[in-house]
C-alpha cells in the first residue's frame, strides 16, 4: 500500500461513469459517507468537477484503458474496497427490425463488456490485496423485468448485467468479494428528463409524463450496499418512483 493510502486509511471505492447522473451522485455519497472515491469516465472535464473525488479518464469498452485505470488505482491506493459498475448508455427508440448493429454493439460494448472488464480487474485486485476482498454493485435496470417498449439493446444488456451479478457473486464467494445489483426506476437525471416532460412512450401506443424520484435517494442505497460488512450483501435492491407503470397494470 503507497504512502497516499496509508494516511488516509479510507476505504478506496471506484465509480465508472461517475461524471454525470447516478453515478455523479453516488460518488458524492460515498465521499461523504467516508470513501475516497476514483470516479472514471470518457469525459476529464465532468469527471474533474465531482466535489471530493479523483478523476481518472477512462473508456470501460476498451480492456487497454481498463487496464491502465485499475493499475492507477492500484498505484495510487494500493488496493480497491468497492467497484460500482455504473457506466451506461442506450440506444435510440426504433422498431427493432431497424436497430442498427452499430448501435446495438455500442450499447452491448458499455453496459455488459465494460462491466465485465472492470468486474474482472477488481477481481484481481480484490483477489491480491491485503485485506482480501471487497464489493462490486452493479447497476442494473428494472427493464432487466420488464423491458419498455423500443429497448432491445438496453433490455438485453440489463439481462445479462443479472447474470454477470449472480456469476462474480458466486465466482467471489470464496475471495470474500461479494457482488450485488441495484435496479434503478425514474430518477431524475438528464437521461430521463423527457419523460418528466413530454413523456414515456407505453406499451399501448400512446406517451404518458411518468413520476421520477430524486437522484439522491439512489445514491443513499448505493451507499448502504457499499457500508455493509462483507460477510452481508444485498444481492439485489430496487429502488423506483413509487408510482411509475411497473408494478401491476396502469
Amino acid at each position: 500500500m503507497t504512502a497516499e493510502a496509508g494516511t488516509a486509511a479510507r476505504a478506496i471505492a471506484l465509480v465508472t461513469g461517475g461524471g454525470t447522473g447516478i453515478g455523479r451522485a453516488s460518488a458524492v455519497a460515498l465521499a461523504e459517507a467516508g470513501f475516497t472515491v476514483v470516479v472514471a469516465g470518457r469525459r476529464r472535464e465532468p469527471l474533474e468537477s465531482v466535489a471530493g473525488a479523483v478523476a481518472i479518464p477512462a473508456d470501460v469498452r476498451e480492456p487497454d484503458s481498463v487496464a491502465m485505470l485499475f493499475a492507477e488505482i492500484e498505484r495510487r491506493f494500493g488496493r480497491l474496497d468497492l467497484l460500482f459498475n455504473n457506466a451506461g448508455v442506450n440506444a435510440a427508440a426504433v422498431a427493432l427490425e431497424e436497430l442498427a448493429v452499430d448501435a446495438w454493439r455500442a450499447v452491448l460494448d458499455t453496459n455488459v463488456t465494460g462491466a465485465f472488464l472492470c468486474t474482472q480487474r477488481a477481481f484481481d485486485l480484490m483477489k491480491r490485496q491485503s485485506p482480501r476482498g471487497g464489493r462490486i454493485i452493479n447497476n442494473g435496470s428494472i427493464s432487466a423485468y420488464a423491458p419498455r417498449p423500443l429497448s432491445a439493446a438496453y433490455t438485453a444488456s440489463k439481462h445479462a448485467i443479472t447474470g454477470l451479478t449472480r456469476s462474480a457473486s458466486l465466482d467471489g464467494r470464496a475471495y470474500d468479494i461479494a457482488c450485488g445489483q441495484i435496479d434503478i426506476g425514474n430518477a431524475a437525471t438528464e437521461l430521463t428528463e423527457p419523460m418528466r416532460t413530454a413523456g414515456a412512450l407505453q406499451p399501448d401506443g400512446s406517451t404518458l409524463v411518468e413520476p421520477t424520484i430524486d437522484v439522491e435517494h439512489v445514491a443513499r442505497a448505493v451507499v448502504y450496499m457499499a457500508t455493509l460488512p462483507l460477510d452481508a450483501n444485498v444481492q439485489f435492491m430496487t429502488v423506483m418512483a413509487t408510482k411509475m407503470p411497473f408494478v401491476g397494470r396502469g
